[in-house]
């Protein structure tokens, strides 16, 4: 589904030379050199520079390097899905999970489901969590993923295209290294935060998030608002590496092992639930039902 030739590329570039990618690869390094200098060609760039010290890649190497990894998950991915959707039976209910949107409430909550529905299973799909993939897994529910768990709301739902069923609401809370001043307690306040660089997600993404943001704002200036675009694990990691506090939930604790999710006494909350198709298939729909049951319980 891709140029084999960019495997080629990637490995010559994190092994810095022909002949040490040639020996992962198991393959002659004139082989190795034929197919970057084919690939070079089919794409009219120069990808390396080439010196007696060594290889170097060139700023259109690096950018290739970012991209061709991402071509490479998606069409593994892709191909994942298609099986999945080969292998769908009425009775599957196919669950996207990656770190960010784990399965474990579904798990939790599963030997509640089967009295209703009793010959529906389920199937997990997992996922590379990148911006590209979140937006054509949520524009697309019931294609290849019926169902995803996360934080969601009206506007949110509307920019993805997709539908949500809340299961909950999840108190905000506030994301900091172990190693963090306030690392070693086990509730903050709203002062806690005064003097740190509270990370929010972008203004317009969520109406609740921007609730807070106003707050912060408005009453709280002793605290420094950083916008960030999207909740992946390089997110946590700034979080980690710059000493800031980030803006969590508690279903989200193991994202990162340095990393502490602490509740706040500022009182928002944000919906928590499930995220499907606007027109789920009648299993879905029929899962949906069921699901809605139990939380109500």
């Amino acid at each position: 589904m891709y140029n084999p030739q960019l495997e080629t590329f990637l490995c010559v570039a994190e092994a810095g030379s022909f002949n040490k990618a040639a020996e992962r690869l198991y393959i002659s390094p004139p082989a190795v050199i034929k197919q970057i200098n084919l690939l070079e060609a089919e794409l009219g760039l120069q990808l390396f520079v080439r010196t007696h010290r060594g290889l170097r890649l060139t700023e259109a190497g690096k950018s290739l390097v970012q991209d061709a990894r991402y071509i490479i998950q998606y069409c593994k991915d892709s191909i994942t899905r298609a099986q999945n959707a080969q292998q769908r039976s009425d009775g599957v209910i196919r669950i996207g999970t990656s770190i960010m949107t784990p399965a474990q409430v579904l798990v939790d909550i599963w030997p509640k489901l089967q009295a209703d529905c009793p010959n529906i299973k389920f199937q997990l799909v997992p996922f590379d969590n990148t911006p590209e993939n979140a937006r054509e897994i949520l524009a697309n529910l019931g294609q290849n993923i019926d169902v995803v768990a996360g934080i969601f709301d009206e506007t949110m739902l509307n920019l993805r295209q997709c539908a949500g069923l809340e299961l909950s609401r999840e108190p905000i809370c506030c994301a900091v290294s172990v190693h963090h001043r306030l690392g070693q307690k086990d509730s903050l306040s709203l002062r806690d935060l005064y003097g740190e660089k509270l990370m929010l997600i972008h203004r317009g993404w969520s109406h609740y998030v921007d609730l807070l943001r106003d707050e912060i704002w408005k009453n709280h200036p002793q605290i420094t608002i950083m916008d960030f675009d999207f909740y992946d694990v390089s997110a946590f990691n700034r979080c980690e590496n710059d000493n800031c506090v980030l803006m969590a939930i508690d279903k989200w604790q193991y994202v990162h092992p340095l990393l502490k999710i602490l509740p706040v006494d500022w009182g928002y909350t944000i919906p928590y639930g499930l995220l499907h198709s606007p027109n789920p298939s009648p299993v879905v729909t029929r899962f949906l039902q069921a699901v809605e049951k139990v939380a109500r319980q």
